[in-house]
């Protein structure tokens, strides 16, 4: 590719022909604010919406300012990001967007990381000059799992972007003109009334707090301080590589040791690892994967671990539902186990037990409210807290996080294998699939290491040898991709026996719960978090989960075998059409 030569602040540079102003600044670490600006690096795009012109930047010869970000190098060009012109053209932008925005900023999800307030602190702007009509907060899209406030939206349409060019739901769009704009599903519905799957990734990219999770922090505090209750913890594998952010430690380090002993501080009975349900999930879905490879039946197998892509193949591909598999998630299997092994081993009515669930994810926060995802008349989960909710509840009694000492989950439902860890990265779940099913059929697993289906590409594929069988195997991450392979499903093109599918781009380690960044779908954020779970699977003297001893007891004791009836009856579950307002 060509180069052409500029000069920024006076300063030459060369970059290559097609780069934007914003990315040539940013190259030699010149700052130029941005709010509607999404850089997508997890999936290769970049939105250039240029709609709020805070990136605004002066160019010599030209009479107008030009926004940055949509504005490409040309050959010779004299560019000025700090002029006096270019910083009170900036600051007009944002005082008028703090005009039409509530100043309740220390109570809202966002405070400290909300990318207007940091844009209005560093340009120093302490009033606003501009008064009139303020828009009034509006929740009507508030969901199980998400909700909105239309005062706090600056219309940059970055959720926008995601729901339709990322995850390609179509829910979100620009509705009304004028002051009267917003931003919402279709018809003015209710969010649960839409395609919205609750995966979360345009809370990660709202840049204020106008879109965020529904918080059941109170309610915890509640059962914890009841007496009458017995109520138990479960983390997942994403949480335990990025909680760490959110108390200063680097991207992608493990903090399991003192998660576990913040969360006996916070008043739990029992800590125990949601990597004991992976294990689990994964001894009845290679079971699941031998049986129909064996019929020849209701192939490919998909995986049901991600909420986020049941929802999204019970409304957009019903016809389909029997190529999920018939596993319940980790955390619902593991909920399950809670209320009838573990409350039997202990002697505690089921009635009062309740778990509760870290996870990555807020469609989990939606996924328990399913009717198939109870037994003996008790849900197997809760309540679900983010890992962003569990930061704030450790914050909030003024836990020293990092002085905390390491402790270890409880047991008998604590130990898990290395193939557990890596249920948060994309790939994950196949590949520890494909260990078990591979040990389960020919005795041994050589090489416990898929490296063909690791990795942040949408799609990664992998072709296997399983006792004397050619299988093709691939792993989807983000919908949009889901949607590629689900169209070779239904057009008959389809080459794959298996399939795992998360909603998020990168798999749980980028889901909706996680830590707020500023560029959310960064490949250094993605990668890290990754890392940080692989060593972990390293780390394991176990790396199957039929190897992990105490899986091998729950069957011996309570399971008897995968696909038993019992199994079935607590570990399996079934999908049905969704039906939603708008098609």
């Amino acid at each position: 590719m060509e180069k052409v030569h500029i000069k920024i602040n006076d300063i030459p540079l060369e970059v290559e022909e097609g780069t934007s102003i914003l990315q040539a600044a940013r190259s030699i670490n010149i700052y130029i604010p941005t709010l509607c600006y999404l850089s997508l690096h997890i999936v290769h795009e970049h939105k250039i919406n240029a709609s709020c012109r805070v990136c605004v930047v002066e160019i010599k010869g030209r009479r107008n300012l030009a926004p940055s970000c949509s504005t490409k190098c040309t050959e010779g060009m004299e560019i000025y990001t700090n002029t006096q012109r270019v910083i009170r053209a900036r600051r007009t932008v944002i005082e008028l967007l703090l005009s039409d925005h509530p100043t309740e900023c220390a109570m809202c999800e966002k405070n400290l990381k909300c990318q207007l307030q940091k844009i209005a602190a560093k340009m120093n702007i302490r009033e606003i000059p501009y008064v009139g009509e303020v828009s009034k907060p509006n929740e009507y899209i508030k969901s199980e799992a998400l909700k909105r406030d239309k005062a706090k939206c600056i219309l940059c349409g970055n959720c926008v972007e995601v729901c339709s060019k990322v995850q390609d739901c179509n829910v979100l769009t620009f509705s009304h003109r004028g002051f009267k704009t917003f931003v919402g599903p279709a018809f003015d519905v209710n969010l649960d009334e839409s395609k919205c799957v609750a995966c979360g990734q345009c809370v990660n990219v709202c840049p204020t707090g106008a879109l965020s999770q529904t918080s059941c922090i109170n309610e915890v505090w509640e059962a914890i301080h009841d007496k009458t209750k017995h109520v138990v913890v479960q983390v997942a594998p994403a949480v335990r590589v990025a909680l760490g952010e959110e108390f200063g430690y680097s991207l992608g380090t493990a903090v399991t040791g003192k998660m576990v002993t913040a969360l006996r501080t916070l008043g739990f009975e029992k800590v125990f690892d949601t990597n004991f349900g992976a294990d689990l999930t994964i001894m009845e879905e290679s079971n699941e994967l031998i049986e129909r490879l064996k019929e020849g039946k209701n192939l490919p197998l998909i995986t049901s671990c991600c909420p986020g892509w049941i929802s999204f193949i019970e409304s957009e591909y019903p016809e389909y539902l029997s190529l999920p598999s018939t596993c319940k998630s980790p955390h619902e299997m593991f909920g399950a186990m809670v209320k009838s092994y573990y409350a039997e081993k202990m002697g505690i009515e089921k009635k009062d037990i309740l778990v509760v669930s870290i996870m990555p994810c807020l469609a989990k926060k939606k996924e328990i409210r399913r009717p198939q995802l109870a037994n003996d008349g008790y849900p197997n989960v809760d309540y679900v807290l983010t890992t962003r909710e569990l930061a704030n509840m450790i914050k909030e009694i003024g836990i020293d996080f990092d002085a905390l000492e390491n402790g270890r989950f409880d047991n008998p439902l604590g130990e898990s294998s290395g193939a557990a860890d890596i249920f948060g990265v994309s790939g994950g779940v196949l590949e520890a699939a494909l260990r078990n099913a591979m040990l389960t059929t020919e005795g041994k697993c050589k090489n416990v290491d898929f490296m063909d289906v690791r990795g942040y590409e949408g799609l990664k594929e992998a072709d296997i040898k399983l006792n004397g069988m050619d299988l093709k195997v691939a792993a989807v991450n983000g919908l949009k991709n889901a949607r590629k392979v689900m169209e070779q499903i239904r057009e008959g093109k389809c080459q794959y026996q298996a399939i795992e599918i998360m909603a998020c781009p990168g798999g749980c380690i980028n889901g909706g719960g996680q830590p707020f960044h500023q560029r959310k779908m960064s490949k250094t954020i993605i990668g890290k978090r990754m890392e940080g779970l692989y060593m972990q699977d390293m780390s394991k003297k176990n790396r199957i989960s039929q190897q992990n001893p105490y899986i091998q007891k729950l069957y011996q004791e309570y399971l008897e075998k995968p696909g038993s009836e019992k199994a079935h009856k607590y570990l399996h579950t079934s999908f049905s059409k969704r039906i939603t307002i708008i098609k």
